[in-house]
């Protein structure tokens, strides 16, 4: 006891009938551990390190009674293991780390009559463990023919019970047991879910494994466009099952999504759209799982444009601004920016979207003449580089060989300059401005962020009642350039 052992002996009397090492460094049996100690009949092996017992490990061990392992690191147990130790009456595996317990654990230990599993990590088993155990079927054999002489004595207390369908035969299995059969601690108690934590197995009553059944409360959704809008799925099942959404821009927009358990096996999974966007029509569909299967329904999403919508009315909505021509909408958005620019993204709504070639109208905001890049079907990405600092820049995408409309162009700013060159990393890191604010832009041309989307939207409608006004007057040339330095400062403070 108490020493650096790590390995069993090798030279073990062969005639020795009971080993007690304890408080020792063993992490692990072997294969053949014992192989030359076939009259062992006591192996005490409690409080070591052991986390790995062979397949063999308890080979030769046909007259073995009593194993003990108790306080060890055990996960899991080679069951089959106890094929060579038939006569196996008492096993004390309580203090380790089991959370499996198969159901044919016990089909080899036909005369044990003391299991100890007490103080381990089971959460869920099967009644059959028990129904498979060989010596449990000869108690109820002769019970049956009221001539019992067996006895056996199980542990099981103080373990994580997840009290779901799936523990229900096991529940009812506990109680109902009664000698010759006993508890060394009848009162089990659940650890989860919520609806049945710290009640113990006599107090509830647990409901049978059932496949989802998912419903909508509303299927057809129509909603104005800016408008929030929720989704609510339903479903019914026991366990309680992982509810997933899937919808036509998940890969480019994700949604809140929040699940609340309306009852012991009902669930409503409520997806929010915010400010919902004519590109967010269409069919969602909610998915609900447990491991008996799975099941789906869909909800469809309509969107409609307000009948009269003003320039103003969609400030700062969108980080992206919609292009309208001819019956097809393209929605622009800059998706991500880098130390030297920016990627841009966009999803086209028209016939056959995948086919069509898309034009990038690429350049600073007061040159006419702008950089035109073509791109290809299936595409709808696009990176740009190399932008310059403190520089105002216009880019718009259309389908090919068109020209860009008033309003269907994102603009936006890039961070202030610092004179040091070699600072340009920081200077340049992009700031995608709070507001696209020069005063000579139209107002329907702003391209604000969604972090800051409010402070901006009253930046913005300030400056410009300000200017309808008269209240503020800018000089052409030098006015306008202190309004663009400000907005700049505000902007990076709003950041």
């Amino acid at each position: 006891m108490a020493t650096t052992m790590r390995m069993i002996p090798t030279n073990i009397p062969p005639d020795i009938r009971r080993i007690r090492i304890e408080n020792c460094h063993l992490t692990e049996l072997p294969r053949g551990s014992f192989d030359t100690v076939s009259a062992l009949e006591y192996l005490w092996l409690n409080f070591n390190n052991i986390t790995v017992m062979h397949l063999k490990c308890l080979e030769y061990l046909k007259n073995l009674t009593e194993l003990r392992l108790q306080g060890n690191k055990l996960h899991s147990v080679p069951w089959t293991a106890f094929q060579d130790t038939p006569a196996l009456k008492i096993l004390d595996l309580k203090h380790n780390r089991l959370d499996v317990l198969p159901k044919h654990a016990l089909r080899y230990l036909a005369n044990l009559t003391y299991l100890d599993l007490s103080f381990n990590q089971l959460t869920v088993i099967s009644k059959d463990v028990f129904s498979n155990w060989p010596l449990y079927q000869k108690i109820q054999l002769s019970e049956s023919k009221a001539q019992s002489k067996l006895n056996a004595v199980l542990a099981l207390h103080d373990n994580p019970w997840m009290c779901d369908c799936r523990l229900h035969d096991f529940v009812q299995f506990i109680k109902s047991v009664s000698p010759p059969v006993i508890l060394m601690n009848p009162y089990l108690m659940c650890s989860s879910p919520d609806f049945s934590a710290r009640k113990f197995f006599h107090e509830i009553e647990l409901n049978s494994c059932t496949k989802p059944i998912s419903s909508a409360l509303l299927s057809n959704l129509t909603v104005k466009m800016g408008f929030n809008v929720s989704l609510t799925c339903l479903t019914k099942a026991s366990p309680v099952p992982e509810i997933s959404w899937i919808y036509p821009l998940k890969n480019l927009r994700a949604f809140s999504v929040s699940d609340t358990h309306t009852g012991e096996d009902t669930v409503k999974s409520e997806l929010v759209i915010p400010s919902a966007h004519i590109t967010d029509e269409g069919i969602y569909t909610c998915t609900a799982t447990n491991f008996l299967g799975n099941s789906s329904t869909m909800l469809f999403l309509k969107v409609t444009a307000p009948e009269m919508a003003s320039p103003s009315s969609s400030i700062s909505k969108y980080l992206s601004r919609p292009t309208s021509v001819e019956n097809v909408f393209v929605d622009v958005k800059i998706s991500k920016q880098t130390v030297y620019g920016i990627s841009l993204e966009w999803y086209a709504v028209t016939e056959n979207a995948a086919d069509n070639w898309y034009t990038i109208y690429f350049g600073k905001y007061e040159d006419l003449k702008k950089e035109i890049i073509s791109i290809g079907p299936g595409i709808n990405t696009y990176a740009m580089s190399d932008l310059l600092p403190a520089t105002k820049y216009e880019v718009c995408i259309t389908l090919r060989s068109q020209q860009p409309q008033k309003g269907q162009c994102i603009v936006f700013v890039t961070g202030s300059d610092i004179s040091q060159l070699e600072q340009r990393e920081k200077l340049i890191h992009i700031i995608v401005i709070v507001c696209a604010m020069v005063l000579a832009v139209p107002i329907g041309m702003y391209a604000c962020t969604t972090a800051t989307g409010f402070c901006c939207l009253h930046r913005c409608s300030a400056l410009c009642r300000r200017e309808k006004n008269g209240k503020k007057t800018l000089k052409k040339d030098k006015n306008k350039e202190n309004a663009f330095e400000s907005l700049q400062t505000s902007s990076n403070e709003g950041l």
